[in-house]
């Protein structure tokens, strides 16, 4: 029997792309859901087809950048199923360009949804992990928190931080937390149509177009995380095609 079954996972972001396979892989393995994201329709959609196939999902809608949205997400999880097991804090974005584009009001909504989406997650989910004696936090990075290329300086940090607060609360988490971060590299989802500057936009997309893999490659990795003896933390994985420079 998989660690997953039976495991209730909260899950940000998760109307598409990663989350949504993530969703779709977690509830095949028997994993109660609770999946959240800003579109709504989106969700109902997700959780009709997994209910379909037998499993449970509830979903809310939810704005990673309010505080009382992951306070609500977390809630949902103890009125449904009883508990929390999971927060894969997967919701971000990359409105990438140059710096001298001074998009500075896109620099901000990606501190707010990339930082404190992570953060708001955190403080929403670790008081319910205390008193349960159990929890694992598991958090969307990306390979740009390993290195820095031009038009991606702020995401980048973004990403760097996500790095950082996960590692101290991994140091933090005692022996009864596990926290884990998993960074991919391209991955096939619209993640190129977020960015306003348009050669940029061109470039990210002929890169995924060229090289990247399918989102199910990083939901593997969450479910491998995940699917781990209480005893065991699996704290830092990097998913990225093989053609990645």
């Amino acid at each position: 029997m998989s660690e997953i079954n039976g495991k209730v996972v909260a899950i940000t972001g998760a109307s598409s792309g990663i989350g949504e396979a993530t969703a779709l892989l977690l509830a095949e393995r028997g994993a109660r859901l609770v999946l959240g994201a800003r579109r709504s329709e989106r969700l109902a959609e997700l959780v009709a087809r997994i209910e379909k196939a037998g499993g449970a999902a509830v979903q809310i809608r939810t704005d990673v950048t309010r505080r009382d949205n992951l306070q609500a997400l977390v809630a949902l999880a103890g009125e449904r199923f009883g508990r929390l097991d999971v927060l894969v804090s997967n919701a971000g974005v990359g409105t990438i360009s140059p710096l001298d584009d001074l998009r500075v009001d896109e620099w901000d909504h990606m501190v707010d949804v990339n930082v404190k989406g992570v953060l708001h997650g955190i403080g929403a989910a670790l008081p319910v992990f205390r008193a349960q004696g159990t929890g694992h936090f598991i958090t969307t990075a990306s390979t740009a928190a390993f290195r820095i290329v031009p038009t991606m300086a702020v995401y980048a940090g973004t990403k760097f931080a996500v790095r950082a607060i996960c590692e101290g609360l991994r140091q933090e988490a005692g022996d009864s937390l596990r926290v884990t971060t998993v960074s991919p590299g391209p991955i096939a989802t619209d993640f190129a149509e977020a960015s306003t500057n348009s050669q940029v936009r061109a470039e990210i997309t002929k890169m995924r177009d060229r090289i990247a893999i399918p989102p199910d490659a990083i939901a593997r990795a969450i479910a491998f995380a995940i699917e781990q003896p209480a005893t065991v933390d699996v704290n830092e994985i990097v998913v990225r095609p093989t053609a990645q420079s």
